[in-house]
Protein backbone atom coordinates (compact mmCIF):
# COMPACT_ATOMS: atom_id res chain seq x y z
CA UNK A 1 0.00 0.00 0.00
CA UNK A 2 1.05 3.21 -1.10
CA UNK A 3 -1.74 5.34 0.96
CA UNK A 4 -4.46 4.71 3.45
CA UNK A 5 -7.42 6.41 3.32
CA UNK A 6 -9.36 7.54 6.71
CA UNK A 7 -12.80 8.05 5.07
CA UNK A 8 -16.03 9.30 6.62
CA UNK A 9 -18.38 6.38 5.47
CA UNK A 10 -21.67 8.27 6.42
CA UNK A 11 -20.92 10.90 4.36
CA UNK A 12 -22.84 9.72 1.01
CA UNK A 13 -20.85 12.32 -0.88
CA UNK A 14 -16.99 10.76 0.49
CA UNK A 15 -18.48 7.31 -0.38
CA UNK A 16 -19.15 8.39 -4.19
CA UNK A 17 -15.37 9.41 -4.56
CA UNK A 18 -13.95 6.31 -2.37
CA UNK A 19 -16.12 4.28 -5.07
CA UNK A 20 -14.51 6.49 -7.60
CA UNK A 21 -11.10 6.01 -6.13
CA UNK A 22 -11.19 2.29 -5.49
CA UNK A 23 -12.67 1.85 -9.24
CA UNK A 24 -9.48 3.31 -10.74
CA UNK A 25 -7.17 1.97 -8.18
CA UNK A 26 -6.33 -0.78 -10.21
CA UNK A 27 -2.89 -1.87 -8.56
CA UNK A 28 -4.83 -1.56 -4.98
CA UNK A 29 -2.31 0.79 -4.06
CA UNK A 30 -4.42 2.10 -1.13
CA UNK A 31 -6.51 1.12 1.61
CA UNK A 32 -9.47 2.76 2.42
CA UNK A 33 -10.59 2.80 6.07
CA UNK A 34 -14.06 3.56 7.06
CA UNK A 35 -14.13 5.91 9.80
CA UNK A 36 -17.37 4.30 11.35
CA UNK A 37 -15.75 0.66 11.88
CA UNK A 38 -16.33 -0.55 15.28
CA UNK A 39 -12.60 -1.61 15.57
CA UNK A 40 -11.67 2.02 14.22
CA UNK A 41 -9.86 3.18 17.21
CA UNK A 42 -8.32 -0.17 17.93
CA UNK A 43 -6.77 -0.34 14.95
CA UNK A 44 -5.33 3.01 13.83
CA UNK A 45 -5.09 4.94 17.73
CA UNK A 46 -2.74 7.24 15.97
CA UNK A 47 -5.44 9.02 13.84
CA UNK A 48 -8.19 10.97 16.08
CA UNK A 49 -11.57 10.34 14.57
CA UNK A 50 -13.23 13.33 15.56
CA UNK A 51 -10.79 15.03 13.65
CA UNK A 52 -10.63 12.82 10.34
CA UNK A 53 -14.92 12.77 10.41
CA UNK A 54 -14.37 17.16 10.18
CA UNK A 55 -11.30 16.74 7.38
CA UNK A 56 -9.92 13.98 5.47
CA UNK A 57 -7.07 12.47 6.62
CA UNK A 58 -4.79 9.92 4.90
CA UNK A 59 -1.31 8.07 5.82
CA UNK A 60 1.66 7.40 3.63
CA UNK A 61 3.57 4.16 3.83
CA UNK A 62 6.36 6.51 5.15
CA UNK A 63 3.85 7.36 7.81
CA UNK A 64 3.58 11.04 7.14
CA UNK A 65 -0.17 11.70 7.64
CA UNK A 66 -1.95 14.29 4.59
CA UNK A 67 -4.77 16.15 5.27
CA UNK A 68 -8.22 17.70 3.59
CA UNK A 69 -7.03 18.56 -0.15
CA UNK A 70 -3.38 17.39 0.37
CA UNK A 71 -4.99 13.78 1.26
CA UNK A 72 -6.98 13.91 -1.86
CA UNK A 73 -5.16 15.23 -4.28
CA UNK A 74 -2.36 12.69 -3.47
CA UNK A 75 -5.11 9.40 -3.91
CA UNK A 76 -5.98 10.80 -7.05
CA UNK A 77 -2.11 11.13 -8.42
CA UNK A 78 -1.76 7.57 -6.87
CA UNK A 79 -4.85 5.93 -9.08
CA UNK A 80 -3.20 8.14 -12.13
CA UNK A 81 -6.32 10.52 -12.55
CA UNK A 82 -7.27 13.88 -12.32
CA UNK A 83 -3.91 15.29 -12.75
CA UNK A 84 -4.81 18.65 -12.88
CA UNK A 85 -5.32 18.66 -8.90
CA UNK A 86 -1.90 19.60 -8.25
CA UNK A 87 -2.94 23.06 -9.80
CA UNK A 88 -4.71 23.25 -6.34
CA UNK A 89 -1.56 22.74 -4.19
CA UNK A 90 0.36 25.69 -6.01
CA UNK A 91 1.35 27.96 -3.04
CA UNK A 92 -0.96 30.87 -3.76
CA UNK A 93 -3.71 28.64 -4.29
CA UNK A 94 -3.19 26.65 -1.82
CA UNK A 95 -4.83 29.22 0.49
CA UNK A 96 -8.12 29.62 -1.34
CA UNK A 97 -8.31 26.03 -2.27
CA UNK A 98 -7.50 25.03 2.00
CA UNK A 99 -10.16 27.49 2.77
CA UNK A 100 -12.65 26.43 0.46
CA UNK A 101 -12.29 22.75 1.43
CA UNK A 102 -12.67 23.01 5.15
CA UNK A 103 -15.62 25.47 4.20
CA UNK A 104 -16.83 21.93 1.94
CA UNK A 105 -16.25 19.87 4.91
CA UNK A 106 -17.68 22.35 7.36
CA UNK A 107 -21.17 22.10 5.44
CA UNK A 108 -20.72 18.44 3.55
CA UNK A 109 -24.26 17.31 4.86
CA UNK A 110 -25.97 19.85 3.79
CA UNK A 111 -24.62 19.64 -0.05
CA UNK A 112 -24.98 15.74 -0.10
CA UNK A 113 -28.81 16.26 0.85
CA UNK A 114 -29.03 18.84 -2.01
CA UNK A 115 -26.82 16.61 -4.60
CA UNK A 116 -27.84 13.23 -3.21
CA UNK A 117 -31.12 13.55 -1.31
CA UNK A 118 -29.03 11.84 1.71
CA UNK A 119 -27.61 13.60 4.27
CA UNK A 120 -25.73 10.43 5.94
CA UNK A 121 -26.47 6.97 5.63
CA UNK A 122 -25.06 4.35 8.22
CA UNK A 123 -24.72 1.42 6.16
CA UNK A 124 -23.22 2.37 2.83
CA UNK A 125 -20.16 0.66 2.01
CA UNK A 126 -17.97 1.13 -1.01
CA UNK A 127 -17.26 -2.42 -2.13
Amino acid sequence: MILTIYYDDHCPLCLLEMKQLKKFDKNKDIDFVPLHDDSFSKNHPHINKTEAIKILHAQLNTGEILLGLDANCKAWNIVGKHRWLVILRWPIIRIFTDIIYRIFARYRSQISKLLTEKKSCSSCQIK
